[in-house]
């Protein structure tokens, strides 16, 4: 009986005695013993009554067994929904009732915070913790490891992810069997992975890099983990010389490049250094190289698409790009108000279609609409263009587009301006309410460590590069951006900090 992704990515693992994951205390768990844990905790949600399309919402640390619940959640087809360890009560509700959760995993120091959000919502709620512990294990035990996988075909729903929300409500993105095994197939392929690797992962795994495409591509491939916890610098430079290869989000990269003791040397054996989640400057691509002879390769891809396009393996990985569209997926740029193709070269908004789309939003038909074209061409909402080799590049959000008299202003162009000039280690440039442009440019700057920044130098730049309705009306200097998990600028948090500044 077929169940794509049990298949392909979990059945593997139960005839596998040679290591599948290593975590932080140097124990190796092999891929049976992987699997095991993954069948037992299958019979138990089963045993609660849970069946295939039911969902059940997760939020607890990153473990072995936590990984393991996702591959019985695809054994038992449970619609797997995995929240961010950092949501508060008030957002862990909202996704357990309009999820329609009928169970919430939670850890066990938070039960009495979960619990209550569960019973309110007719959900069950059992327990996970950081060793992986709880109640949920308890009854796995007690269930044994014989299950028999569910069929599922590749339009089945495999899980739910939710969006941030940083505008509006937060939406469930629908992500069947074949979105997501198409998606690792293309990316094994394209970067080489095979059963000789071991991933470096300290991403987490409540999103779509550290599950759907960490995880994924190396259950897929036969390779094997070094599953930390989260990312610590002195842990990473310890495993770094057991990998292959490593996903990471700028933030890992430019934290080992402030440490001394990341060389060159300490990289030497690795094959493959990966990015993404949010923008890479660079200069961080730039001292990387420098410092490991290693080029960064950068990605782009969305929690409602998984990966869309990738800079190549073999060719030329450009700096500032994504790279080029992934097999089978297709992109183009369309201006925002007709949806017709721009010129070759043209700002517009990102369109993809591909295996790799999502089937839409839970409960939303008129959001689905909206945003997912009958032709199944998907409207990111990111503004980028296409040069003439067809790499990809990423401006800025449709949402982050900034009218100031009514001309549009790309926080991109500007950004990358700023980043260049002395003394700036990174920007970001928003739009907050004026009186008599609606909205003026600013830009928030952070200094590089032991340097000033001249302001009235960076103005000057700037009007020597920039038309004058694209030069910010105001420049601040701060100690750092507020980011999210994934290391992205909140720029919703920025526009909040500053939208009295001309009132």
């Amino acid at each position: 009986m077929p169940n794509p992704l049990y298949d392909h990515l979990v059945a593997p693992l139960a005839t596998r005695s040679s290591t599948f994951l290593t975590d932080a205390r140097g124990k190796e768990i092999s891929g049976k013993n992987l699997h095991d844990t993954a069948m037992s905790l299958a019979a138990a949600l089963t045993g609660l009554g849970l069946k295939s399309g039911d969902r059940m919402a997760v939020q607890v640390e990153k473990t072995p067994e936590a990984l393991a619940l996702y591959c019985a959640a695809i054994a038992t087809g449970i619609v797997f929904l995995p929240l961010n360890t950092a949501y508060t009560a008030a957002e862990v509700e909202y996704f357990v009732s309009d999820a329609g959760a009928s169970l919430l995993v939670g850890d066990p120091a938070k039960a009495e915070m979960l619990s209550p959000i569960a019973q309110r919502n007719g959900a069950q709620f059992e327990t996970l913790d950081a060793d992986g512990e709880g109640s949920l294990r308890n009854r796995a035990r007690v269930a044994g490891t014989k299950f028999a996988p569910v069929t599922r075909s590749g339009d089945d729903l495999a899980a739910i992810l939710y969006t941030s929300g940083t505008t509006g409500r937060s939406k469930g993105a629908m992500l069947s069997h074949e979105n997501l095994l198409s998606n690792a197939r293309v990316l094994a392929d394209e970067w080489r992975f095979d059963e000789n690797d071991v991933l470096l992962h300290a991403l987490p795994i409540f999103h779509t890099h550290g599950l759907f495409v960490a995880s994924n591509v190396v259950m897929l491939s036969g390779g094997s983990m070094i599953f930390l916890p989260g990312f610590k610098t002195d842990e990473m430079l310890k495993w770094l010389p057991r990998a292959t290869t490593m996903m990471g989000v700028p933030t890992f990269y430019t934290r080992l490049l402030d440490t001394p003791t990341f060389t060159g040397e300490l990289t030497r054996h690795m094959r493959l250094f990966t990015s993404g989640s949010a923008p890479l400057l660079a200069e961080t691509h730039q001292r990387f190289e420098a410092r490991t002879g290693h080029r960064i390769l950068e990605r782009y891809g969305m929690t409602e698409t998984n990966m869309n396009t990738s800079n190549p393996y073999d060719g030329e990985r450009r700096a500032g790009t994504v790279g080029l569209p992934l097999p089978g997926v297709e992109v183009k740029i369309t201006d925002p108000e007709s949806g017709e193709v721009v010129q070759q070269g043209e700002p517009g908004v990102i369109e993809v279609r591909g295996p790799n789309v999502f089937k839409g939003y839970w409960r939303m038909p008129e959001k689905t609409r909206e945003e997912l074209r009958e032709n199944g061409f998907f409207i990111t909402g990111d503004i980028g263009t296409i040069d003439a080799d067809g790499y990809v590049s990423i401006i800025g959000r449709q949402k982050d587009l900034i009218i100031t008299g009514g001309y549009n202003v790309y926080p991109k162009e500007i950004e990358l301006i700023l980043d260049e000039q002395p003394g700036i280690l990174e920007s970001a440039v928003v739009g907050v309410p004026h009186p008599d442009f609606g909205e003026a440019v600013i830009a928030v700057l952070v200094a590089r460590p032991g340097e000033t920044i001249d302001t009235a130098a960076v103005a000057a730049a700037m009007g020597e590069r920039l038309a004058r309705f694209k030069q910010p009306k105001h420049v601040a200097v701060v100690a750092d951006l507020p980011r999210n998990t994934m290391g992205k600028v909140q720029k919703n948090l920025l526009r909040q900090q500053f939208v009295s500044l001309f009132a």
